[in-house]
Order: structure tokens, then C-alpha cells, then sequence
């Protein structure tokens, strides 16, 4: 195993085993299911946010991807397009795109990192409304089925991570800087793949 590898293995592992008290976003949890709500006040107009949102290379972090750089990440945004990221010799399907209403709604189904792996369902929805200063961003991540060790176990580090994914995301809707093409994609062929989303 690569040095990197097991970094990325160690830092999903710690972010997956944080505990807080009540995390703010987990809105449900049990052995079985996890229900995320987050809410996103941004200056952006709801077809800017939807556009930032689709622009996923400019908000995920790098050290949630199985590459290394958030610029092998790229999402189709229309009905069964996918949130995919380039990897040497392949490529991970994160999501799959389900619903694409440009200013009002993306809906996609999938696991993310860890989640991957279990036999579930998950869909990580994003509604935008106008708001008084721009718009609001609702997002739900709803996650059912199995996962071992159930979610209990897991939830409020998929909260964590996904939380920090979605303040780089509110960063970016309220930098007044418009959505632009990804960067060419940053893959290495001898660079071996990490382990996380």
C-alpha cells in the first residue's frame, strides 16, 4: 500500500469516527437509515447556484477523492448523468443523476465514499429558491439499507464530510465568481488510486 493510500484510508477513518453530541445536520439515524438536511444561504440567483452546484471540481475537496485532485471530477447534469471521476486506466461513478431542473432542482442517486461499499439506497437531493439576498439551497442526503456496523456508527462522520463539502460550496455561490469549465483532469498513470470520495 502507498503511503498516500493509507492516508486517505486513515483520514475516512477518523472522519467517519468523530462523534458530536447532536451533529446539525444529522436529522435522523438508526441502524438502517440517515437522514442529512442542510440549508445554504447564498448571494448567488438560484440558476447561479444550480450552475455552481453542477460544477463540482471548483467545490469538492481533493482530499475526498479517489485521484487526489478535484479536477478529475466532473457531473453530467441531466437525467442518468453521472457524477464521475477520472482515474487512471478507469474511472468511479459516485452518483447518477436523476432529476436536472437547471435553477430549481438536482436530485442524484448514490453512495458516497464508504457508503459505497453497503447495499443501499442513497439520494442527495438540491432544491433552490429564491431568498432575500440571493437564494437558498436546500440539501437532504437520505441514505437507507445496509451498511455494516449500521449507521449509527457512521452517520456523523458522513455528516462531517459532506458538511465540509457543502461550506466550500457556499464559499463559491457567495465569491461572485461564475461557474467555469473544470480543469483539464490531473491523473497520473503510475499514481495509484486512493480510497475515498
Amino acid at each position: 500500500m502507498t503511503a498516500r493510500r493509507i492516508f486517505l484510508i486513515g483520514a475516512w477513518i477518523v472522519a467517519l469516527c468523530a462523534s458530536a453530541d447532536t451533529p446539525a445536520a444529522v436529522r435522523e439515524v438508526d441502524a438502517n437509515h440517515l437522514l442529512l438536511n442542510y440549508t445554504l444561504s447564498v448571494k448567488a440567483s438560484p440558476a447561479a447556484a444550480y450552475a455552481n452546484v453542477v460544477d463540482i471540481a471548483h467545490w469538492w475537496s481533493s482530499d475526498h477523492t479517489y485521484s487526489g485532485s478535484a479536477a478529475n471530477l466532473h457531473m453530467d447534469a441531466k437525467a442518468g448523468g453521472c457524477y464521475c471521476e477520472k482515474l487512471p486506466g478507469g474511472g468511479v461513478e459516485h452518483m447518477r443523476v436523476v432529476l436536472a431542473m437547471p435553477g430549481k432542482l438536482l436530485r442524484l442517486s448514490g453512495g458516497l465514499g464508504p457508503l459505497q461499499s453497503g447495499a443501499l439506497n442513497g439520494t442527495l437531493t438540491f432544491a433552490f429558491k429564491p431568498g432575500s439576498e440571493g437564494s437558498v439551497i436546500e440539501v437532504n442526503y437520505a441514505v437507507a439499507g445496509y451498511i455494516d456496523g449500521g449507521f449509527e456508527k457512521i452517520g456523523s462522520g458522513v455528516d462531517q464530510v459532506l458538511g465540509q463539502q457543502l461550506q466550500h460550496l457556499e464559499q463559491l455561490a457567495n465569491s461572485d465568481k461564475a461557474p467555469s469549465p473544470a480543469k483539464k483532469p490531473q491523473v497520473s498513470p503510475d499514481k495509484e488510486a486512493g480510497s475515498k470520495d
